[in-house]
């Protein structure tokens, strides 16, 4: 399918008050990866993000957890726009975020126990996870479900990217290991300061720092080019 078949497409849809504009889906897929991270760009989702990110297995099941959680909610979310009434749309898009949340949670606790009691109540806790009610609010419930879940998928890459970069940093730093090898031999002292919560703090703030300094690079970048 060509850009312009898409744009076509999606121009053809009534048009809906604070509705995203037309464009090609993998703009929407890579928009939440780079120009609009959740965590690093929109810091949206940071307190899973600090809390379950001193290992990199936690940082997986939890963006495994988000991505299901984040399409298929987005999905049906799209479907049903026309049905729900304006009024109850936030009460509804919790109701369906809250489903698909238990679904996930469950499968984790029958096929990963020892992920799931480690991960502990931030799985329950997606439910109000930023990002998740963010996109049903502003993109989901507003477009088609093809392109509300190529959104979605690119939101949770983007946010997937994000806190496996902050859990493979604690989790080398702190422990001197990753997904549980050894990488620096077991004479290494691991600063076991970053595997604690002021570890997440530091290293968030680290990427934050890092992610200014490259946002001021492109801006000096574009003036040089523009002069």
């Amino acid at each position: 399918m060509t850009t312009d078949t898409v744009v076509a497409a999606d121009a053809a849809e009534p048009i809906v008050p604070g509705a995203p504009p037309p464009g090609p889906l993998w703009l929407d897929f890579w928009r939440g990866i780079a120009q609009d991270n959740p965590v690093m760009i929109q810091m949206l989702g940071l307190c899973p993000s600090m809390a379950v990110s001193n290992s990199l297995a936690n940082g997986i099941g939890m963006s495994a957890a988000v991505i299901f959680v984040l399409v298929m909610s987005s999905v049906l979310v799209s479907s049903l726009r026309k049905v729900i009434p304006n009024e109850v749309r936030l009460a509804s898009y919790i109701l369906i975020i809250a489903t698909f949340v238990t679904i996930s949670d469950l499968v984790m606790q029958a096929y990963f126990p020892l992920l799931s009691n480690t991960l502990g109540p931030f799985v329950p806790l997606i439910v109000v996870n930023c990002i998740i009610l963010g996109r049903a609010e502003a993109f989901a419930g507003k477009v088609k479900p093809l392109r509300a879940a190529v959104d979605a998928l690119g939101m949770g890459v983007g946010f997937t990217v994000a806190l496996c970069s902050i859990a493979a940093f604690r989790e080398v730093v702190g422990n001197g290991t990753l997904l549980g090898y050894h990488l620096f031999g077991l004479n290494y002292e691991p600063w076991v300061f970053m595997i604690m919560p002021p570890g997440g703090f530091l290293t968030m703030g680290l990427g934050f720092l890092f992610m200014g300094w490259w946002g001021e690079r492109k801006k000096a970048k574009l003036a040089e080019v523009t002069a």
